[in-house]
């Protein structure tokens, strides 16, 4: 019996984040077909995670008739989440310390598909705005948090996406560390001659709170968020496998 994979999100009150996220799970049960995908989130929406977990635990604890039975976890918690930070280690750390035969997988990011997404959203926006000029500036926006590890992350993710653009990337983040985007923004327009642009990677996942604050920052272009442009409907088949490569690596498959 495979264990339960609990795609657990931020939550978003936009209808096209939310649409977002669902897609993704969808694409992740077209995928791995028979599996069991719940979804959850951490703030914003409904179910909680530790509802969802602690229910299908439950649920496969009446299939197995015991859960001793099981070898390994019985149910995953996926963070639909780009790097680590409070809710990655305070509430989906603590929903799954309290249901037992339930397991954490990593965040989503860093993970080189990822870098690959990004790069081709950057590519996109060139070609609907480009070509992008030397003397442009290059700005990756992250959410951010206190958490001194995803800053870290976003570091090697702006690295890696550098190299792959053969241009300079500078971090910048929406919340919890430093530089916040706009003052990102502001400084790679001031280190410019006054033609230059400023493109704003979104490393975010879906439509929101924070990328509506990315789009208020003051940059030139600003490309789509890893989920890909609203209304996409089917997911990045990049982003299902990373998803599918944290729950693998969690649940020991």
């Amino acid at each position: 019996m495979s264990a339960t994979l609990i795609g657990t999100s931020h939550g978003t009150d936009d209808p096209a984040g939310q649409a977002a996220v669902r897609a993704l799970l969808d694409g992740v049960r077209a995928a791995r077909p028979g599996l069991d995908v719940r979804e959850a989130f951490v703030d914003v929406q409904q179910p909680e995670v530790g509802e969802v977990l602690a229910e299908a635990v439950r649920d496969a604890r009446t299939r197995a008739g015991r859960l001793g039975d099981a070898d390994g976890p019985v149910a995953v918690v996926v963070p639909l989440l780009l790097s680590t930070g409070y809710h990655v280690r305070h509430d989906i750390a603590q929903a799954v310390t309290s249901v037992d035969g339930s397991a954490a997988a990593e965040p989503l990011g860093p993970h080189p598909l990822l870098v690959d997404i990004l790069a081709d959203r950057y590519a996109a926006a060139e070609a609907a705005h480009g070509p992008f000029g030397p003397d442009d500036a290059v700005v990756l926006a992250a959410a951010g948090s206190s958490v001194a590890a995803a800053a870290t992350a976003v570091e090697e993710v702006t690295s890696a996406l550098a190299q792959r653009l053969g241009r300079p990337v500078t971090p910048s983040y929406g919340a919890g560390a430093e530089p916040r985007v706009p003052d990102a923004v502001a400084a790679a327009r001031a280190g410019g001659p006054g033609s230059a642009r400023v493109i704003v990677v979104s490393y975010l996942l879906a439509p929101g709170y924070f990328l509506d604050r990315v789009l208020e920052a003051g940059a030139d272009v600003v490309t789509d968020p890893v989920a890909g442009p609203a209304g996409a409907g089917k997911p990045d088949p990049r982003l299902v496998q990373v998803v599918l490569d944290r729950y693998d690596a969690a649940a020991g498959a």
